[in-house]
This record gives structure tokens, sequence and C-alpha cells, in this order.
């Protein structure tokens, strides 16, 4: 993604005219508008003033993704009630179909039992609860993921 759309994304997820940037920041709207397009950039100075302005950091304006900020507020807004509430297996089977079916071919009774031990492992030797125990563990097997 671009800085200028990155821009153009966090002033509008802000509610902000570019008109209203450009006065608050004491430049003109076209000056907002080549930034918003990529023509020009904005020095650091005014790149850290619209960061505030938009209530992000400058790390995140420079990276902003719409999608993931929304969904980073929409689990940051989520109450345990409703999450319990939401048949996660079923959403996710949505993308990964192996997710709907996998119970009927797997024998997960093994699995289980190992992935159990692992639980009460963490609990024990480092006192965790029970759900940081299973973070931890969803954690470990992601950077196993991701190291493939």
């Amino acid at each position: 993604m671009q800085l200028g759309n990155n821009l153009f994304n966090a002033r509008k997820k802000s509610g902000l005219s570019q008109e209203e940037v450009a006065e608050i920041l004491g430049v003109t709207r076209q000056t907002v508008s080549k930034w918003e397009t990529d023509e020009t950039l904005p020095d650091i100075r005014q790149a850290k003033r619209m960061a505030l302005l938009y209530n992000l950091s400058l790390d995140e304006l420079i990276s902003f993704d719409v999608d993931v900020k929304q969904i980073e507020e929409m689990i940051e807004k989520t109450t345990d009630e409703v999450q319990n509430k939401v048949d996660w297996t079923k959403v996710w089977s949505k993308k990964y179909p192996i997710l709907a079916r996998y119970q009927g071919e797997v024998q997960t009774e093994i699995y289980a039992r190992e992935l159990d031990k692992l639980l009460c492992d963490i609990e024990k030797r480092y006192g965790y609860s029970r759900l940081d125990s299973l973070l931890v563990l969803k954690d470990i097997l992601a950077h196993i993921w991701n190291k493939k």
C-alpha cells in the first residue's frame, strides 16, 4: 500500500475532509490532496501531526491498513459475552472448510489428550490460568507455522 493511500484511508476513517485537515495543519487543501495521491510527501513534522490528528502512531499511519485497523477495533470492543455466543468453528469454516469436516476424519480424542497434557503442564509449571495456557500454546503453534 502506498503512503498516500494510507493517508487517505486514515483521514476518511477519522471523518475529516481534506479542507479540515489542511486548516488544522496550516497547509492548503491541494497539499493534502498531493500527499494522498503520492505526488508529494509530508515532512516528518506534518506526518507526526497527522498521526496525532487521526489518533494513530506514526508507524500505524505509515502502514495504515483500514481493514486491519477495523478488525483490531472490533476485537477490542467485543465483550466476552458476545464472543461466547459466536460459533467460531462455523464462522472460520466458511474460509477454511476443513474445520467443518475434520472431526469426522481425525481421531480428535488422541490429540485432545496430548494438548490437555500440554495445557496442564504450562498451568502447573508457570502458574498460568487455563485461558493463558491456551493462548501460549496457540502462540507457539503460530510461531511454528510462520517458520515454514
